[in-house]
């Protein structure tokens, strides 16, 4: 499974299946609620990596934000403390070279970057 395609499946999983755990290959990992807001997140690996997808919040001043504010389900993606990608309505945006995606032999893929109007939001 290829990164894209394991984020589109946690966040399939998490906001529109609204499982209770999210099921990669042959593990499940927990899909917790926040404390504060109620937002669904999970840590989940890929390859070597860990990775957390989260619920955006509709309550903040992002355009992503605007887009969950409009019933649009949206969940951000981090490895190592930085935003790896964001999926909207089950397409994916990478921020910068996706470094967590490499192909069989080692080499990255080529970035993937479109904007809101790519989409049709």
């Amino acid at each position: 499974m290829t990164l894209e395609e394991t984020l589109i499946s946690v966040w399939r999983q998490a906001l529109v299946d609204q499982a209770g755990s999210v099921k990669l290959e042959n593990q499940q990992f927990p899909v917790r609620q926040t404390t504060r807001s109620r937002l669904r997140q999970v840590d989940f690996r890929f390859r070597d990596q860990t990775v957390r997808g989260f619920e955006q919040n509709p309550d903040t001043r992002s355009r992503w934000a605007q887009l969950a504010r409009q019933g649009m389900k949206v969940m951000q993606f981090l490895s190592a403390g930085h935003y790896v990608a964001v999926v909207v309505e089950g397409k994916v945006q990478f921020y910068g070279p996706p470094t967590l995606s490499r192909d069989t032999e080692g080499h990255h893929r080529p970035n993937m970057t479109w904007n809101l109007g790519d989409l049709g939001f």
